[in-house]
């Protein structure tokens, strides 16, 4: 057996124990932070999953600080997430009319794949093809670049071309 084999056979041996013994203090750790007992369940089971894929060194002095840390970013995160979904809520509740924002006003996933179909049928063939690239497949311009056998400059120039356009387009049909 390697010496790294023995390290992360020695890592995986520290967390288990570190689970086993501590499981319930962390959780309450996690459940004194949180209102709700399933999100902190799965908090505290990524704690260990990030503990296990870490590549740092963990012994059975710093695996304590580290599972706590991890757990108050964990939650930091939650909370964050929380108010994002709550602010929108609220906007969403509370939008008056005059802020265009009614039943009719609400696209659905079809209705503005449609409209952006539409409005990349509009485009050059070049530019559709650079736009798909980079918007659908999440392409860089250098590797679009390559792909295409384009310059590197010309595919950056279509590319924000192709943008603009859209944005136009889009802005045009949902206003």
């Amino acid at each position: 057996m390697t010496t790294v084999m023995k390290v992360q056979k020695g890592k995986f041996e520290i967390i288990a124990d570190y689970y086993i013994a501590h499981y319930d203090d962390l959780l309450g750790f996690v459940k004194k932070q949180l209102q709700y007992a399933d999100e902190a369940e799965d908090i505290v089971q990524n704690v260990f999953l990030r503990l296990l894929s870490t590549d740092k060194m963990i012994s059975p002095v710093t695996l304590p600080c580290l599972a706590y840390t991890i757990a108050r970013n964990l939650v930091y995160d939650y909370w964050r997430h929380h108010q994002s979904i709550e602010a929108y809520e609220h906007y969403l509740k509370y939008a008056r009319v005059e802020d265009d924002l009614d039943v009719g006003s609400v696209y659905s996933v079809v209705e503005i794949y449609e409209i952006m179909e539409r409005g990349m049928a509009r485009l050059t063939d070049t530019q559709q093809m650079v736009y798909r690239m980079n918007f659908c497949e999440g392409l860089p311009v250098s590797e679009i670049s390559r792909t295409l056998r384009m310059n590197y400059k010309s595919v950056e120039h279509r590319l924000g071309t192709a943008r603009k356009e859209m944005r136009q387009y889009i802005e045009k049909m949902l206003a």
